[in-house]
C-alpha cells in the first residue's frame, strides 16, 4: 500500500491560500495592487511615528512633584529642543568629550518619557539611558558619603530635636517647615531642588557641614533634595516614580513606635560619570 506524506513546508501551508503561480505572469494587477497598499501603510505610520506627541501626564493627588525640573506636558519636540539647547551651550563652553550618552538620552527622550522603552523606570523629567538599576543600592557603592552620615548622626539628632521643639500636631507649623500633599507627612528641607534654603542651615550648621562633606550629594540641580521628612502615625504615602534615575536616595532613619523620622539626601548615581554629572548641573539647573 503506497504511503502518502505530507508537505509540511512553507509552500504546502500556504498553497490552499495562493492562486497557482502559474498564473501570476498573466495577472499582474492583484499582486501590483497589494504592494501599493502596504507601501503606503508603511509611509503613513512613519508620519504617524515621526510626528507623534507627548502626552500629558497627570500626578495622583497626594504624590509631590517637583516644580523645579520640566515636566512631560512639554510636547515631545519641545523636550527635544530645550535639553539639546542647553546641552549644546553646555559642550560650547567647556567639551563634547563624555557626552555620548547623554546626546543619546536627550535625542531619544520623548520616547522615554512615553514609556515605549521602559518596563520598570518611568522617570517624569530625565532618564538617562544605560544606567544599572536595582531596588537598593550596597552600601560600598557610596561608602563615604554613608559613613559620614553615620557618623555624623548623634549632631543630626541634636539639631532636628532641636527644630522640633515647637512642633505639635494641630498646631501652627514652626518656622522652616512645610505640610506636603499628605496632611501627616512634614518636611524641612535644608536644600530644595538644587537650591539651599539658607534659613533651615543656619539652623542645622553641623548636619550642612556633614551635606557639604559628600562627596556625591546632589547640590546643584533640580534633582538635589536634603530633609527631614516626619510622618505621623498611620500616615501612607502612595507609590511614586522619580524624575530622574540619575540620582539614588539615601535614608538615614531611626525606628520608632511614633512618627517616623527620616533624614533625605540625594546622591549622584554611582554609574554617572563626572562629566555627566557637571553637564546635568548645567542642563538643570535650579531656575533654568
Amino acid at each position: 500500500m503506497p504511503s502518502i506524506m505530507a508537505d509540511w513546508g512553507l509552500r504546502g501551508l500556504l498553497s490552499p491560500l495562493l492562486p497557482d503561480p502559474s498564473t501570476w505572469h498573466s495577472r499582474p494587477e492583484p499582486a501590483i495592487a497589494v504592494l501599493g497598499s502596504l507601501a503606503l501603510l508603511f509611509i503613513w505610520y512613519c508620519y504617524r511615528v515621526g510626528t507623534g506627541q507627548v502626552a500629558p501626564v497627570s500626578h495622583p493627588q497626594g504624590v509631590p512633584t517637583e516644580e523645579g525640573c520640566p515636566r512631560r506636558t512639554l510636547r515631545g519636540d519641545a523636550i527635544n529642543q530645550r535639553l539639546y539647547r542647553s546641552l549644546r551651550d553646555y559642550a560650547k563652553r567647556y567639551s563634547w568629550s563624555g557626552m555620548n550618552r547623554l546626546h543619546k538620552g536627550i535625542r531619544d527622550q520623548a520616547h522615554y518619557q512615553l514609556g515605549e522603552r521602559m518596563a520598570i523606570q518611568k522617570p517624569s523629567a530625565f532618564y538617562l539611558p544605560d544606567l544599572p538599576s536595582a531596588p537598593y543600592f550596597p552600601r560600598e557603592s557610596q561608602r563615604h558619603d554613608v559613613e559620614i552620615l553615620e557618623l555624623s548622626f548623634p549632631a543630626i539628632l541634636r539639631e532636628f530635636e532641636g527644630i522640633t521643639r515647637d512642633f505639635e500636631p494641630g498646631a501652627p507649623m514652626p518656622r522652616g517647615w512645610m505640610v506636603n500633599a499628605n496632611p501627616g507627612w512634614h518636611s524641612y528641607y535644608l536644600y530644595r531642588q538644587g537650591e539651599c534654603i539658607a534659613q533651615n542651615c543656619r539652623s542645622c550648621p553641623w548636619t550642612y557641614r556633614a551635606l557639604s562633606a559628600l562627596r556625591t550629594f546632589i547640590n546643584a540641580n533640580c534633582f538635589g533634595n536634603a530633609c527631614f521628612n516626619v510622618l505621623q502615625p498611620g500616615t501612607v504615602l502612595p507609590g511614586t516614580y522619580g524624575p530622574t534615575n540619575t540620582r539614588v536616595r539615601c535614608h538615614l532613619g531611626s525606628p520608632s513606635d511614633g512618627p517616623q523620622v527620616i533624614f533625605i539626601a540625594d546622591l549622584w548615581h554611582p554609574n554617572v560619570a563626572g562629566p555627566e554629572r557637571q553637564a546635568l548641573d548645567y542642563i538643570f539647573a535650579p531656575g533654568r
